[in-house]
């Protein structure tokens, strides 16, 4: 090799790496710092209706809670999920959808709390915390439209505690 050929390879391989370096950069950058996409939030048909509904606004408040829902002091605690299941955005403002296939002709809408993260969840972890809870049991009809009902004491249960999940019996008859 002359000189000036290892001082050609040298600068060619230089200039290559560098390029090679800032291109892998670039991908990574760029896989790693999108946002992720929003979910759809999920569309449940009520065959009820009130005059006042979770996510409506009176007097410049946004209504969290309706007839048929539980309120549930949480005092900053965390909610779990009582089983198994996927957690989606609803159509109302800071509400989620709960579901299992534990209990599949039912939803369970959760208002008023933070942190949640928006996937399919395992039984015990945190659905989110809050100072309250509005949770309301929705029960799927022949017609395809869901009837808000009287929730479940043992979900509710595993849900607070997750610790005595074992202890309790099948939570819908």
């Amino acid at each position: 090799m002359k000189p000036t050929d290892s001082s050609t390879f040298f600068s060619t391989w230089t200039k290559f790496r560098s390029l090679l370096v800032a291109l892998c950069s670039s991908l990574l950058l760029l896989s790693g710092c999108r946002q992720p996409q929003a979910r759809p939030a999920r569309v449940v048909n009520l065959q009820q209706t009130w005059e006042l509904e979770p996510g409506d606004e009176v007097g410049g408040r946004v209504v969290t809670g309706g007839l048929g829902d539980v309120t549930i002091q949480l005092a900053g605690s965390k909610f779990h999920a009582p089983f198994d299941g996927e957690i989606e955005p609803a159509e109302q403002a800071s509400c989620a959808i709960y579901s299992t296939p534990e209990v599949p002709a039912y939803l369970f809408r959760l208002c008023g709390l933070t942190g949640t993260r928006f996937g399919s969840v395992r039984a015990g972890q945190s659905l989110g915390s809050g100072d309250y809870l509005n949770f309301a049991t929705l029960r799927r009809q022949p017609s395809g439209t869901w009837i808000i009902v009287e929730p479940s004491t043992g979900i509710l249960e595993r849900a607070l505690s997750p610790g005595i999940r074992s202890a309790l019996p099948d939570p819908v008859k």
